[in-house]
């Protein structure tokens, strides 16, 4: 993600996004650029308009939007905790029924 982070950073700088700018702004940030990535990052970004992509994507909505409402609890998270729970108490319940071989 750093990689990209750089990108975006020189990319609101107003600077070229090219190798050399990228392992500058990676190596400022103590990050040992890796060569290979920032050539594939170079070369992947060359044909995409930066602009448009942020303009288009959904999680980088314009901030005079409108507010948005608070989420709801999330309910699929409490039904997968469930069946932790279960297996635990399964576990705990065998674990019990050895200690009763043992001793029984």
């Amino acid at each position: 993600m750093e990689y990209i982070y750089a990108a975006m950073l020189l990319h609101r700088a107003g600077k070229p996004i090219d190798e050399a700018n990228l392992t500058k702004v990676l190596e400022a940030a103590g990050i040992n650029a890796d060569p290979v990535r920032v050539k594939a990052l170079v070369a992947s970004l060359a044909e995409i308009d930066i602009d448009e992509a942020i303009k288009s994507s959904p999680t980088f909505a314009p901030a005079a939007a409108a507010p948005a409402a608070p989420a709801p609890a999330p309910a699929p998270a409490e039904e997968e905790e469930k069946p932790k729970e279960e297996e635990e108490e399964k576990k705990e319940e065998e674990a019990l029924e050895g200690l009763g071989a043992l001793f029984g």
